[in-house]
Parts: C-alpha cells; sequence; structure tokens
C-alpha cells in the first residue's frame, strides 16, 4: 500500500485506504475518493495531479493524493 502520489502515472489503481481528518475524508469523498475505487493518475503538474476517477477527471493537491492509498 503507497500514497497515491506514488503511483505509476498512466496505470490504474484501487483505492484501499483514505486518511486525514474526517472533514478531509469527507471531501475525499464527495470528490469520489471511495475504498474499492478504481483511480489512474493522468498527469502531474506543479505539485498538482490530475485524477481520473468515476469517469471524471478531478485536480487534486498533493498534500490531499498523500492521504490517499492504493
Amino acid at each position: 500500500m503507497i500514497p497515491l502520489v506514488f503511483a505509476d502515472q498512466g496505470s490504474e489503481h484501487v483505492i484501499s485506504k483514505i486518511g486525514g481528518s474526517q472533514e478531509v475524508r469527507q471531501h475525499l469523498f464527495d470528490l469520489g475518493f471511495v475504498i474499492g475505487e478504481s483511480v489512474m493518475i493522468v498527469s502531474q503538474l506543479g505539485g498538482n495531479l490530475i485524477i481520473k476517477v468515476k469517469e471524471a477527471r478531478v485536480a487534486i493537491s498533493r498534500e490531499m493524493a498523500e492521504k490517499i492509498y492504493v
């Protein structure tokens, strides 16, 4: 299990854990990041990541991506 920021770009991964405070976990849940969901890093730019989750592309900060484990 590794943080999403260290996962390979372009490969699909499955979320196994989401850390952080309750507010952070709820925010990620609202964006579609739930345990068991498949995600893929589309690109990384300036410390931010573009993530494909549930057929949508979402931009999150590196700090948020460090709380998502795949």
